[in-house]
């Protein structure tokens, strides 16, 4: 077999397979890889003069095997690898160089093998099989009467373990029939249910025919009912047409139908019934349900609103419901003085006064006022502006929402049961950045929930968690989907309204447990569209172990390589470019990389909360600042304790030492559980929590959740008229690609997105430098893309996926997107990261030009909150210079803080342009709507080549520079992949001083700093002749970014 062979290393990457080559630095060493691009073939790679040339070996319809030659090279065909290899020891068979030296695989570590710090939950397991087989009958007695040779009875079997059992229960109350059943099975069916299972039939016959018969009184009760409440369910149906024939009982007179079905299905009639009558009662009475059975119920704000310099008390009542804020001076006072939700225009929040919140209203002559209150605490004004928004939505006049928000939780349940009440988890309450009371019912779009080391069965978890919800939120939520891998589980739900919304539901998992055979470690994914945005989340329970950090690492690239979600149609595309918003969540097992005599000290700092210390020492911080694992992911700011390892049963305690046989075992308190996320450039997404709860105590980990606003789209139906909408156009111009690579290969660009009816590909460009480990492959002609759609309000929220590809083998050497939203005012340039397997592979920069036709964009839910920067000299909304206070975009509401510029850029900045107030728009990818049942792309057909070979280079990484810059820029987040054009500098005297600020302790607070983040998403430059001053100036602002590595 090709995988016992010492020369072949399976799915490993094409730079791993050069790192490899490198090393062992001998003309004629070799190995062999699995193709990336084409299922079946291999990649074979040689080492001749420092270069790696690579060979595809392609199977034809007969399944033989050939070197892809060139031309004038005969083809020769093998039914076996191995001889295929063999063939090629031999010299001058049309390769660069005979094969010499095979490269075997990299030994796996020594820690590997070494025992999990947790133990290894396999699933249930069957006793040894001592129980005596039963024999046929032409078999002799004297073979019932004998055990199978070799045999030992060192353990009851497994037909004595449950007769045991059962003999030490109380019985007193069961019927003497079902006693003498129970114990028939346990003495001999129980064996015959154990030998099917061996052969492959796990429904357990006889164990279902003894729970039919125990239920046979109870089956016969539900065949007698379930006709009468069907009658009854269809005299409630009103969109039952008069005048039908009876049909026929649904009713299954089979005693083979298990009874828990029958059940469940007498309850859904139940229900059903129960909800059909209230709906027919209420509606012929008028009844509108009233506060009392409202979701959201009326909240009253205490505030103080300053007026001629005298503070005076206020309250805010938000009353979600009938959609308007009533403006009190008593708590009991009159609420005559309200506004509706359609006359309330924005809510602008102070930066500098966390409590300091202005309210833009619409007054009945129809002039804007701006009301100005301070809250009690900043946790307070956020609840405040989370209800107004919710207000907003509910009483929207858009048929579909453009705006949801998700709740993300994971836990490792230690393998036990959960404690009774776990609804502190599911309203975000606890340690770190939590919601406040007033915003406990405002329930959220859709619950995603990860666990690990889950005992539970799929049915049983699901039943607690919707009853937490319907008893937090008085839904009753629908499950989108749920897969489990071992005792690993996610699971996801959403509101009964949005049923129709979510479509295309995949999922997927992958194990990467010991030697990757087992799921005790792993992943489960779950994807699907909400509407015409695409979501994919996944729960990972990695290797655990302080010092298996590198395994770690690999877990994480195997499981982005190998989880197979979303859109088919992307196959260049791993997971982390295939989705609008990519949340990856769970027990990652990354620890504080601390030695063990430091546990003391790090519980000391805990205490005190001194976590910023600890977090520099966190391997998941390290590695991704590296760029190791999570490349371009995002996570919030941590301000709660680790999560891991606790004592169970209390909060109080670490239990950091763990005593085995081999000594004592540390386990350092960590922050094992995580959520991180990444999302396409200038997409809507704001963390609004991020926490552990305090009293769920079950297990040695705390369960971790986070909330996310996200802008959401629906399918565009243009209201333009067809015949008089002009065509839109996306131009693609002067492309230069940077590629890590040592390969001289020829490339071509591959342009997918869903607004194209098909992906498009650019001709093949051209080799213009190879240096240092580095090439440079130029795309002189430009590319056009035609999309289905010009309307602006459709194409602004689109993205391009860019897949640089290798004609020869049409594998992938990185793939990266554009937001077309960076193009909207004109052509501008861009340059953007390019990422393949989790790894940085290189740079892509070109100009890009949108043509769309006339049209203007509505406003979104998420632009209804904004923040203001306060100066110290602003009075009244004004700044210095006259001119109203900038308005930028909040932390919790889309954290997007653009760079400080100097000259005229910093004061452009500050403009009362109301575009320049609103936050980015959201941007998204949606997938088209495909079949649930599709086939891949084909394969590509492999062509006649001038050359049988991939020629490379094995020469040291280089520095990837895009031209024109001494360093490439990585923008952050707020960047969101553009600068801005950048008029000409004012004089030096023009230009504001920025506003002194100093530390704010944030562990009394649930504000948190606006950091930007670094992110290589794309950076993006207009094309506009600047002076040279302004540009040295931009590029000292970009040199803000981490650079590329």
């Amino acid at each position: 077999m090709v995988n016992l062979q010492p020369w072949y290393h399976g799915n490993i990457t094409r730079s791993k397979a050069e790192d490899l080559l490198s090393k062992a630095a001998k003309d004629g060493s070799f190995l062999l890889r699995d193709s990336e691009s084409i299922q079946g073939a291999y990649a074979l790679c040689v080492l001749y003069q420092n270069c790696v040339y690579t060979y595809r070996i392609l199977p034809n319809e007969e399944r033989r095997l050939s070197v892809q030659a060139s031309e004038g090279v005969p083809i020769r065909f093998f039914s076996v690898i191995s001889d295929l290899v063999e063939h090629y020891y031999k010299e001058n068979m049309g390769l660069v160089t005979h094969l010499q030296f095979p490269v075997q695989k990299e030994e796996e570590r020594a820690e590997d093998p070494e025992e999990e710090t947790e133990p290894i939950n396999i699933p249930p397991q069957l006793p040894p099989r001592n129980f005596f087989p039963v024999p046929s009958n032409n078999e002799s007695k004297e073979v019932q009467s004998e055990p199978p040779k070799g045999t030992e009875l060192v353990r009851p079997s497994i037909s004595e373990t449950f007769l045991q059992k059962f003999q030490n229960l109380d019985t007193s109350s069961v019927p003497e029939e079902h006693l003498k059943a129970i114990q028939e099975y346990f003495k001999v069916s129980v064996c015959l249910d154990a030998e099917m299972v061996q052969n492959g039939n796990p429904t357990l016959p006889h164990l279902k025919k003894l729970t039919n018969g125990l239920c046979k009184n109870l089956n016969s009760e539900i065949t007698r009912t379930l006709p009468t409440l069907e009658l009854f369910q269809k005299a409630l149906d009103q969109q039952l047409s008069p005048g039908l024939g009876r049909q026929r009982s649904q009713v299954s007179e089979s005693s083979l139908v298990p009874v828990a079905s029958r059940l469940e299905q007498l309850t859904k009639l139940l229900y059903s019934i129960e909800d059909k009558t209230k709906s027919a009662v209420f509606e012929s009475v008028g009844y509108d349900g009233g506060h009392r059975k409202s979701l959201i119920p009326p909240v009253t704000f205490e505030v103080k609103s300053d007026s001629l310099g005298i503070s005076t008390k206020m309250y805010l009542k938000v009353d979600v419901e009938a959609g308007k804020v009533i403006f009190k001076k008593s708590k009991e006072g009159s609420e005559d003085k309200y506004f509706m939700h359609n006359k309330i225009l924005q809510l602008v929040k102070s930066q500098k006064v966390h409590t300091r919140l202005v309210i833009v209203v619409e007054t009945e002559k129809e002039k804007v006022q701006r009301k100005e209150y301070v809250f009690e605490d900043s946790k307070k004004r956020e609840g405040f502006c989370q209800l107004l928004q919710q207000m907003k939505n509910k009483h929207s006049d858009k048929p579909e929402p453009d705006m949801i928000t998700i709740f993300i939780g994971t836990w490792n349940m230690g393998n036990a049961n959960p404690p009774s009440n776990i609804t502190s988890w599911f309203k975000s309450k606890g340690q770190g950045k939590t919601r406040d009371d007033t915003a406990d019912h405002i329930p959220h779009d859709i619950y995603v929930i990860g666990t690990q080391e889950d005992q539970l069965g799929e049915r049983e978890w699901m039943d607690v968690i919707k009853n937490t919800l319907r008893e937090i939120t008085n839904i009753s939520f629908k499950p989108v989907a749920i897969h489990t891998l071992w005792n690993i589980r996610l699971v996801v739900l959403a509101k009964p309204e949005h049923e129709n919304r979510i479509s295309h539901v995949f999922s997927d998992s992958v194990k990467t447990g010991i030697a990757n055979a087992l799921g005790n470690k792993g992943a489960v994914g779950i994807s699907f569209m909400f509407n015409g945005t695409s979501f994919g989340f996944v729960n990972s329970h990695l290797t655990s172990g302080s010092e298996k950090k590198l395994r770690r690492n690999q877990n994480y690239i195997s499981i982005l390589r190998f989880l197979n979600l979303g859109d088919k149609k992307l196959n260049p595309f791993d997971i982390t470019h295939r989705f609008t918003h990519l949340f990856w969540l769970g027990d990652l097992n990354y620890r504080i990389d601390m030695p063990s005599v430091e546990a003391e000290n790090i519980v000391t700092k805990i205490k005190q909360q001194q976590y910023q210390e600890l977090l520099s020492k966190d391997q998941l911080t390290i590695e991704k600042k590296d760029s190791k694992v999570f490349l371009h992911y995002e996570e919030e700011e941590i301000t709660f304790a680790p999560t891991y390892r606790f004592e169970r049963e209390t909060r109080e305690r670490y239990a950091y030492t763990k005593a085995k046989a081999t000594g004592t075992k540390y386990n350092l308190p960590s922050w094992c559980d995580r959520v991180l996320w990444k999302s396409y450039p200038l997409a809507y997404v704001v963390c609004q929590s991020y926490g552990c709860t305090n009293d769920i105590m079950t297990s040695d980990h705390s369960p971790v959740f986070a909330t996310f606003e996200i802008g959401v789209t629906s399918q565009f139906v243009s209201k333009n008229n067809p015949n008089n909408e002009s065509q839109g156009g996306i131009k693609f111009m002067n492309c230069v690609a940077n590629l890590m690579t040592k390969s001289k290969t020829k490339f071509s660009i591959e342009y997918h997105s869903s607004c194209l009816e098909s992906f498009v590909k650019s001709s093949e460009g051209e080799n213009v430098e190879h240096k240092e480990g580095c090439l440079k492959v130029r795309f002189g002609s430009q590319v056009e893309l035609t999309p289905i759609i010009s309307d602006p309000e459709y194409l602004l929220d689109q993205h391009i996926l860019i897949s640089v590809k290798s004609t020869d083998s049409d594998e992938s050497y990185g793939e990266g997107c554009v937001a077309l939203r960076s193009a909207e005012s004109s052509s501008t340039d861009f340059i953007i990261s390019l990422t393949h397997h989790g790894e940085m592979t290189g740079t892509l920069i070109g100009t890009i030009q949108l043509r769309t036709s006339e049209g203007k964009q509505t406003e979104k839910l998420y632009d209804f909150v904004k923040i203001e920067r306060d100066d110290t000299a602003v009075s009244k909304g004004k700044s210095e210079d006259g001119r109203p206070p900038e308005m930028f975009d909040n932390p919790l509401y889309g954290s997007r803080e653009m760079p400080k510029l100097s000259g005229r850029k910093e004061q452009d900045s500050q403009r009362p342009n109301r575009k320049d107030q609103l936050t980015p728009q959201d941007a998204f990818f949606p997938f088209p709507k495909i079949l649930e049942v599709e086939g891949e792309r084909p394969p590509p057909v492999p062509t006649p080549r001038n050359r049988s070979f991939t020629y490379s280079e094995t020469k040291p990484p280089c520095n990837l520079q895009p031209p024109g810059l001494k360093k490439p820029v990585v923008p952050s987040r707020s960047d969101c992949g553009i600068l801005p054009k950048i008029p000409p500098s004012l004089p030096a005297k023009s230009r504001p001083d920025p506003p002194p600020t100093k530390p704010r302790d944030y562990r009394e607070s649930s504000e948190l700093p606006s950091k930007g983040r670094p992110r290589v998403d794309g950076l993006l430059r207009p094309t506009q002749t600047v002076s040279k001053e302004v540009n040295q100036e931009a590029v000292q602002v970009s040199k803000k970014g981490r650079s590329v590595k």
